[in-house]
């Protein structure tokens, strides 16, 4: 299939999870994949795996959780494709420790990578994105179960704060065309699903794992 094909796709967190799902998933249909992660370890495979399948990707190593490493990782992209259609937030961290024990190291790289990253990438692919005439955004917020655990202080606060940017982002960035959605379970418990708009996201929902997002959107563009 090739329904994305001519599209760029810049997916953080692409070494694994769900950000190498569906990086491979959009390679498999056409786009061009820019896969980024903070270790080239397991990025290197996910571009090789694209490749051999007759995609195009290109493996991308920053830390989304630095301002100035954003920079220099979209100009990388936009200096080889020369445009980003699609960006999907799935860099993530997800420290176990409770509340009383967390150290305050763990809270602040947990809120840089989840919260922080995505602002930072929102922020500069918006501007290139606004400068196009649109673009996806797709932020991964997968919440359910974890908000009822006792360990996961950071990652919830994280990704809390996600919807909460992804609520704003999409007004603000709507009258450019800019589209800005979450994806996730859990999201429904939280009045947040509503139906969203075809392509890209129906081919985000094909290649998801049901266990993992269970078909549920954010869209308030």
């Amino acid at each position: 299939m090739d329904d994305l094909k001519g599209r760029v796709a810049l997916v953080t967190g692409a070494g694994r999870g769900v950000g190498r799902v569906l990086a491979e998933g959009f390679g498999a249909r056409g786009a061009r994949v820019a896969a980024n992660d903070i270790s080239p370890v397991n990025l290197d495979g996910v571009v090789e795996s694209i490749n051999a399948s007759g995609g195009e990707a290109r493996a991308f190593v920053q830390d989304v959780s630095k301002k100035f490493a954003v920079q220099t990782l979209v100009n990388a992209v936009t200096d080889v494709w020369g445009k980003i259609d699609i960006l999907v937030n799935a860099a993530n961290v997800e420290p176990t420790f409770s509340l009383l024990e967390m150290d305050d190291w763990d809270w602040h790289r947990t809120l840089d990578v989840n919260l922080t990253g995505a602002f930072l990438m929102t922020q500069s692919v918006g501007r290139i994105m606004r400068a196009q005439g649109g673009g996806v955004i797709i932020n991964v917020v997968p919440l359910a179960g974890r908000y009822e655990a006792l360990d996961r202080a950071a990652y919830v606060a994280s990704k809390m704060g996600l919807l909460g940017l992804t609520l704003q982002a999409a007004r603000e960035l709507e009258s450019y065309g800019v589209r800005v959605h979450a994806i996730g379970t859990g999201l429904k418990g939280l009045g947040y699903a509503r139906s969203v708009q075809a392509d890209v996201m129906d081919v985000v929902l094909g290649l998801c794992d049901p266990e993992v997002l269970t078909g549920q959107i954010v869209e308030i563009a």
